[in-house]
């Protein structure tokens, strides 16, 4: 079952007839056949489980846990529809920019869910549990980050309840029915970069120039086809042959612009000129009246997107709060040698599976963030002066589900001092992060921690919020900051772990289990 979002348009009229039983109460008029009530008794969610499982017709077949599952997923699917023309309904009543600035996003991110769980249903795609997994924790990702737009511009008061709903804990279900734990092993070299990265590929990400010619060439100069990025990234999204890489190289200069690579734009990749020519600007920001989501200077939702050699920064300052710099939600994504420069979110690992390279990363606050399952290797991040009497921390990671496959693990990286931080540093508290999110996951391994790490090495976000539920650790780290003799002794936090259980955040392991591979230039084993 394949549902779209024009189908989805097309049937706003009944969805908002159908609006009241999305907020009523998850009471039945029949009985709970039995086999219902046992598979949803497995499941974080039961009540809406049984609800909504025991009106399908089909219901009583169910004896298998792959029929329970590809139910649940049905069902999620046929839920996450009708509350996305519930919110196309809602727009008449928002009441100011703000308020339609977060149902704008709302709107992207509930078609983006569609487009996932349409993606893991699809009986004609090869789809392994890895990526169940991967499109799941997505599609609730999506769905956090939507009610996140509202609160944070404060505005949750009058649109929140209206856009109350089941599909998150609907596809909280389906993640614990299809969660397995991996089984980690070692893995072939190939180059020292993923296996779905071709050799064309391969030859493009570590050439100093483009050695083939480009599809397109984007030049202020008015040398190239075009003068803009978002030209020539509209332009591409209007090729035919849609399955082969697609190369745009960006001349050297400074593009003021917010580009971005939508969902159907697969296989893009954005050459520049290298980290300090090649810059993409733009400084929207929460403070400047943008949702965190929708301030990036370049924001990337199409599979497979490649970029090299760019620098990419949001300019709004440290004054203006949360400011993307890069947003990305583009599944099986490289960034190799690229700068991202900003102060708070700088970079927002929105979701699914993505690999950084011997990239630049500066901020203050929360600057990598997000619910991707990421690796960062061969990395320089850069802790920047924030304001006066705020604490520097470098991750925010946003897992709000214990069966998610997401987290941030930085590898053979390197934590320092920007050069505006060094003359202050004894005057601000860095730390490595703090749980956004209840099941926040971030591990630091064989990385250089310099000495403005703080000795409890991470920080609260409020209370004793998630504590006890998170997932930090560390291993083998050098340098000042990377002693753990007074780190924190939440009940979350492991400690230095032992390398069986460091391995399983290797690219190897972490990311895409079998077609991921540790990069050749890291000292260590295939597994580490």
């Amino acid at each position: 079952m394949i549902i779209t979002l024009p189908s989805m348009m097309l049937r706003l009229s009944l969805a908002l007839a159908l609006a009241s039983l999305l907020l009523s109460p998850l009471v039945s008029s029949h009985k709970v056949p039995s086999n219902i009530k046992w598979w949803c008794s497995q499941t974080p969610n039961p009540k809406p489980c049984e609800y909504f499982m025991s009106q399908k017709p089909s219901c009583h077949s169910v004896k298998q846990k792959s029929d329970f599952y590809k139910m649940s997923v049905e069902i999620a699917l046929e839920r996450a529809l009708n509350a996305a023309i519930h919110t196309i309904g809602l727009g008449p009543k928002c009441r100011n920019a703000m308020e339609r600035a977060a149902w704008a996003d709302c709107l992207q991110l509930y078609e983006h869910t569609i487009l996932k769980l349409n993606k893991t249903i699809d009986q004609n795609g090869k789809c392994s549990e890895d990526d169940s997994q991967t499109w799941l924790s997505a599609a609730l990702t999506n769905l956090d980050t939507c009610r996140t737009g509202f609160m944070e511009l404060g505005v949750p008061d009058y649109m929140l309840p209206l856009m109350s709903n089941n599909v998150s804990m609907l596809i909280c279900n389906t993640l614990a029915t299809n969660y397995k734990p991996k089984q980690h092993k070692e893995h072939n070299y190939n180059d020292g970069y993923p296996i779905w990265v071709s050799p064309g590929d391969r030859k493009l990400l570590q050439a100093t120039s483009p050695t083939q010619r480009p599809n397109l060439v984007v030049a202020q100069d008015g040398s190239g086809n075009f003068k803009t990025i978002q030209q020539a990234v509209n332009a591409a999204s209007k090729r035919s042959g849609k399955s082969g890489r697609f190369v745009i190289y960006v001349k050297a200069g400074t593009y003021k612009e917010n580009v971005v690579v939508g969902t159907k734009m697969k296989n893009i990749m954005l050459v520049g000129d290298g980290i300090g020519r090649t810059i993409i600007t733009g400084s929207r920001s929460v403070g400047g009246g943008a949702t965190t989501y929708n301030s990036a200077t370049l924001a990337v939702d199409g599979d497979g997107f490649i970029g090299r050699g760019l620098t990419i920064r949001n300019t709004a300052g440290p004054q203006n709060h949360q400011a993307v710099a890069l947003r990305s939600g583009a599944d099986l994504s490289v960034f190799y040698k690229c700068s991202f420069e900003g102060y708070q979110d700088t970079l927002y690992v929105h979701s699914q599976r993505q690999f950084f390279r011997e990239c630049d990363i500066y901020g203050t606050v929360d600057f990598i963030f997000g619910n991707a399952a990421v690796v960062l290797q061969s990395c320089n991040i850069f802790a920047r002066r924030p304001l006066s009497k705020q604490k520097i921390t470098i991750t925010a990671q946003g897992r709000s589900d214990p069966n998610e496959n997401t987290g941030i693990s930085i590898h053979n990286s390197r934590v320092t001092a920007a050069p505006d931080l060094k003359a202050v540093q004894k005057s601000f508290q860095s730390f490595l992060g703090r749980p956004w999110r209840k099941y926040s996951r971030t591990v630091f391994m064989t990385t250089f921690l310099d000495s403005i790490i703080a000795p409890p090495g991470w920080l609260e976000w409020s209370g004793t919020f998630a504590l006890d539920t998170l997932y930090y650790a560390e291993y083998m780290n050098t340098g000042p900051g990377s002693s753990t003799a007074n780190r924190v002794k939440w009940r979350g936090y492991r400690g230095k772990i032992a390398t069986a259980e460091a391995s399983k955040f290797t690219v190897g392991n972490f990311i895409v289990g079998n077609s991921w591979l540790p990069s050749t230039q890291v000292p260590f084993t295939s597994s580490l």
